[in-house]
């Protein structure tokens, strides 16, 4: 980066020195002499015509001096930002580079259809301008990120959420998800995602033999009949779990299913496993390839006819027997045994030690090839969870948890009372979640990291959300609420943060931060 910016020192210092040249032309009204080409006629080239004409001066102040404030306030942040490692400053350099390109593009246009004659020094400087910026656009690629997520997220925080948060919050769902798959077929997606993407090695791991770009995904409970796998990609998501699905179709609980509390930060989820159905599901997805890892969430069928636990077990084998003869190359599943939206989720507990094992007996039998993450409550005590992250490790088909799912504790201290009183139904998502969750990983990974991936889920709104979960022993951090509040952005504003994170705490890749805090 050094010799990057010390070439961009150079060539602002020799648009400066073009630019003070003409403004000492321009008060000692000494016309400079122009090099004629003689392949050239010689009327298309005239400093005189152009240095004199109305549009060298803007304001009474001539466009050469202009120039040169452009070029020296250029070199002077190129020196800071060489000097302090200040983002502010490479930001300004990205703007500063692109109004003078801009600028330089109209000025010569004026002289090419107007004046219709050039000037040598005004074409050296304006190439000059066009040069500065197409390298400041590859040199200073993440700086440049950081300012098309930071417009991304003032447009959607200050304009497109005050609109949609007028409006039904599963009418918007609904909506968006459309959108969404629409858009994933066409060409506009690429453009759009072109602005969000951002790849760094120190991102890079592989867990359970699964290769992730960055530690980001989207959790279950959004894309629950796998209508955007083609589209979140472009969000730059690591990775996504679509569902939670099951193996009969179930239309979702009774209204409202969907809720938001602003002022918590947090929704009101109340949905019970709403999605098409394992085999409807199953045929859309098995011929189609994923940009990034994708998983399937697996649980019971939200049905009246399960009343015990035998028979919820077979209703879940069945789904995912579903899912492995159709050939879908989804690379893990998720086992959700933690949702308590649903109709018997009293009667049949998979929190019972003695129930979990005979579920993950039976799923051990399938032989599957792809791990298996099971999605752990957060409302139990430490003793349960231990209880039931022992019974998990006994068995080879699962290979992690995911901590966890949604708040139930209506008088958390994260929710405000007023907002939580307009839901007489529903449990909830966000940041009401996140101590919990927090508590559970650090957990989890000093009793059994060794044996176990963990998986962070719950109230991560920015980097450091995501980061703390990582140093506390995530390889894997999953969100939904964030996004719906922060902005679609999001994603790519959490991966390019953790890269200044890992950086600023001296680690060269992410693996490095993982338990970081609990070892």
């Amino acid at each position: 980066m050094l010799i990057k910016l010390l070439f961009l020192i150079f060539l602002a210092a020799a648009g400066l020195i073009d630019s003070i040249y003409l403004t000492w032309e321009h008060f000692n009204k000494v016309i400079p002499p122009c090099t004629i080409n003689p392949l050239i006629p010689a009327f298309f080239i005239d400093c005189g015509k152009v240095l004199t004409s109305p549009y060298s001066i803007i304001f009474g102040v001539p466009l050469a001096l202009i120039g040169a404030f452009h070029y020296g306030l250029l070199s002077l942040l190129i020196v800071l930002a060489l000097k302090t490692q200040t983002k502010l400053f490479r930001y300004w350099i990205i703007l500063q580079s692109a109004f003078g390109a801009l600028f330089s593009f109209y000025l010569m246009y004026i002289q090419l259809t107007i004046i219709k004659s050039i000037c040598i020094y005004c074409t050296l400087s304006a190439l000059i301008s066009f040069i500065l910026f197409i390298l400041t656009y590859y040199f200073l690629k993440k700086e440049r990120f950081e300012l098309h997520t930071a417009a991304y997220a003032f447009v959607y925080q200050n304009f497109i959420k005050r609109v949609f948060f007028l409006l039904d919050a599963e009418f918007i769902h609904s909506v968006m998800v459309k959108r969404g798959k629409f858009l994933a077929t066409t060409p506009l997606i690429r453009l759009v995602g072109s602005k969000l993407i951002y790849k760094d090695k120190s991102l890079r791991q592989k867990v359970s033999g699964i290769n992730f770009e960055n530690p980001i995904g989207l959790a279950a409970g959004f894309d629950y009949n796998a209508d955007l796998t083609q589209a979140l990609y472009y969000l730059d998501f690591g990775f996504q779990s679509v569902g939670t699905i099951t193996n009969y179709p179930y239309e979702g609980n009774p209204y409202p299913r969907l809720g938001r509390l602003p002022k918590s930060k947090s929704l009101m989820v109340n949905k019970g496993f709403r999605n098409k159905g394992a085999k409807t599901i199953a045929k859309h997805l098995k011929n189609l390839n994923f940009k990034i890892p994708v998983g399937i969430s697996v649980g019971m069928s939200n049905s009246e006819n399960l009343t015990i636990v035998p028979d919820a077990i077979k209703d879940i084998i069945a789904a995912l027997k579903t899912f492995e003869k159709s050939g879908v190359k989804n690379s893990y599943y998720e086992l959700n045994v933690s949702c308590p939206n649903l109709i018997h989720a009293k009667k049949i507990s998979f929190y019972l030690p003695k129930n979990l094992r005979l579920l993950l007996s039976a799923i051990d039998r399938l032989r599957l090839k792809k791990p298996v993450f099971v999605k752990m409550p957060i409302d139990k005590t430490n003793a349960q969870v231990s209880a039931m992250l022992g019974e998990i490790v006994k068995h080879k088909s699962v290979k992690g948890a995911i901590f966890g799912n949604l708040q139930k504790d209506r008088k958390n201290p994260a929710i405000v009372p007023a907002e939580v009183k307009k839901f007489k139904v529903g449990n909830f998502s966000g940041k009401p979640c996140e101590e919990r969750s927090n508590e559970l990983i650090r957990l989890a990974y000093k009793k059994y990291g060794d044996k176990l991936i963990i998986i962070g889920c719950g109230g991560v709104f920015s980097g450091k959300d995501a980061y703390k979960k990582i140093k506390l022993g995530a390889s894997l951090v999953q969100l939904i609420t964030g996004m719906i509040f922060q902005g679609p952005q999001l994603i790519s504003q959490i991966n390019l943060e953790l890269i200044d994170l890992l950086k600023k705490d001296g680690f060269k890749n992410i693996t490095q931060a993982i338990g970081y805090e609990n070892r």
